[in-house]
C-alpha cells in the first residue's frame, strides 16, 4: 500500500519527495503544475501542504495556470493559508511570465486568424481589463514589430488611429492586425469594436496600408473579423 503524502506535511517527506528538492535535483521539468505552484508558495497549513493548497488554487482557476493568471492578489488571499506575502509571490511569477511570453517577432509569416491568435494569446487570454494590441506585417505577413496601443478599453480609452499610422510607417509595414481582449468572455463584436475597425481601415488604405484582421480574444477562444467577413 502506497504512503498517503497528502496527510503529511513536507518537512516529513523524503527529499526524494519534496518539490524543491526535486526541482533542485532534477530540474523544474519534473515537477507537476502542482509542485511547481507550491515552491512559489513555500509552506501550506497546520491543516495542509504547500501541495495541497496549490491542487485547490488550480482546481479553483478552472484552467491550471492560464486560469490563474486572471487571479489578482487580492483574490488569492480568499484562500485559506494564502496572505499577502504569498499572494505577492504568486502574483508577480505569473506576471513575470506574463511579460517574458509578450510575442517576438516570428519567422513564420501569418497565414490564418489563429497564427495571430497563438501569438497574441499569452498578453490578452486572461486579463482583467482591456487592452488593445497592433500588429504591423510586411508584404510576406511577417510581424515587422508588436505594439499595445491602448489599456483600459475601447470605449475607456482613446484609440489613436495616428499612433498607429506611424509606427506602421516608421515600420514600412503594408499589413496590419488588430487585436483587444473581452474579459467578459463574450467574443461579440460590439458597437465600438465595429466602429473602431471601420475607422482605422480607412485612414490605414490612405497610406496603402490594409488592416487584415480584427481579433477579439478571451481565454483559449477568440474570434475573426476576417474569418467572419467583416473586414
Amino acid at each position: 500500500m502506497g504512503i498517503d503524502l497528502e496527510h503529511r506535511i513536507i518537512r516529513d517527506w523524503t527529499r526524494e519527495e519534496r518539490p524543491r528538492e526535486r526541482l533542485i535535483g532534477q530540474g523544474s521539468g519534473v515537477l507537476s503544475e502542482a509542485e511547481l505552484l507550491a515552491v512559489l508558495l513555500g509552506s501550506g497549513t497546520q491543516s495542509a501542504t504547500a501541495v495541497d493548497l496549490a491542487r485547490e488554487l488550480l482546481r479553483a482557476s478552472g484552467d491550471g495556470f492560464w486560469g490563474l493568471a486572471r487571479f489578482s492578489a487580492e483574490r488569492l488571499q480568499q484562500f485559506r493559508g494564502i496572505g499577502p506575502a504569498k499572494a505577492a509571490v504568486v502574483a508577480a511569477t505569473l506576471e513575470i511570465a506574463r511579460r517574458f511570453a509578450e510575442p517576438p517577432v516570428p519567422a513564420a509569416p501569418i497565414r490564418e486568424s489563429r497564427d495571430a491568435f497563438m501569438l497574441l494569446r499569452p498578453l490578452l487570454a486572461y486579463l482583467e481589463h482591456e487592452e488593445f494590441w497592433v500588429l504591423c506585417l510586411n508584404n510576406a505577413n511577417r510581424v515587422l514589430t508588436s505594439f499595445q496601443l491602448s489599456k483600459g478599453g475601447i470605449t475607456g480609452t482613446l484609440v489613436d488611429v495616428r499612433i498607429i499610422l506611424r509606427k506602421a510607417l516608421e515600420t514600412g509595414a503594408v499589413g496590419l492586425i488588430l487585436a483587444h481582449n473581452h474579459p467578459s468572455g463574450n467574443l461579440r463584436p460590439s458597437k465600438a469594436d465595429r466602429q473602431i475597425t471601420q475607422k482605422i481601415s480607412k485612414a490605414s488604405a490612405t497610406m496603402d496600408i490594409r488592416v487584415l484582421d480584427h481579433l477579439i480574444v478571451s481565454g483559449a477562444e477568440y474570434y475573426s473579423f476576417a474569418d467572419e467577413q467583416l473586414i
